[in-house]
């Protein structure tokens, strides 16, 4: 099957002119016309993943392997040795991220996950205001949905009565959300800082947990396909000691 026609499904299932300006959603290594046997899933790329990957696929990630422009490739260093083991087994990548943020694996954290029902959704950002929660009530039901160990909190509130969630990288979004508790992935110092005098609470619930399900929402968009998709996802680039 060639590229071009995976890449036009997808095309249809989020399209791939919804993603952000700075974003590199869309074919990242091969070409169009590239015939391939096999689909692989995945959060990101890493080395594991490459070695057992079969010659002549394509990985389909939420997050492009190529961020900006390459100006050479040096195999030892990321994300060149990489793309050397890519090219040498004619591996194939097109990345699904800010677009499939907004149309598909936000509202399905929020919802399917989490079991939020959304009062208000905005892109990136869905927001509940459908009940009160204690904070420990919150915090259990998130370690044990997104399978965490700990939770980093910010300006932690013991009755939240509205809640905004935006997975990945999102608490410089703060400014545009209208609740009392952020749930996101990864949160900086300078953000943290800047919540507190806000007033608002963030729960920093994992970058890699919180993204994770990126495979299992598309393999079910993909049963169209005459070939198989199959969920190999990279490992957490985090260890908890």
């Amino acid at each position: 099957m060639k590229i071009s026609q995976i890449y036009n499904l997808l095309n249809t299932i989020s399209p791939f002119e919804l993603q952000e300006k700075w974003d590199n959603s869309g074919l990242n290594v091969g070409s169009m016309d590239k015939n391939i046997e096999q689909i692989y899933l995945s959060l990101d790329v890493d080395k594991q993943m490459l070695q057992a990957v079969k010659p002549q696929s394509l990985i389909i990630t939420h997050h492009p392997l190529i961020f900006g422009s390459l100006s050479c490739l040096k195999f030892d260093k990321y994300p060149s040795n990489l793309l050397e083991i890519m090219i040498k087994k004619e591996i194939s990548l097109i990345a699904m991220h800010t677009n499939f943020d907004k149309t598909h694996l936000n509202s399905y954290v929020f919802s399917n996950i989490l079991g939020f029902t959304p009062t208000n959704s905005q892109e990136y950002i869905l927001t509940t205001k459908e009940k009160t929660w204690q904070k420990e009530e919150l915090c259990s039901m998130l370690k044990q949905k997104l399978s965490l160990e700990k939770l980093k909190i910010v300006n932690p509130k013991d009755t939240i009565e509205s809640i905004a969630l935006i997975t990945g990288s999102g608490a410089s979004m703060m400014d545009t959300i209208d609740a009392q508790c952020l749930l996101t992935g990864d949160i900086k110092y300078h953000d943290a800082m800047k919540a507190i005098s806000q007033d608002l609470m963030m729960v920093e619930i994992g970058h890699y947990e919180s993204e994770i399900f990126f495979g299992d929402i598309l393999k079910g968009c993909l049963k169209v396909l005459p070939i198989p998709a199959i969920i190999t996802n990279s490992k957490n680039p985090f260890s908890i000691l």
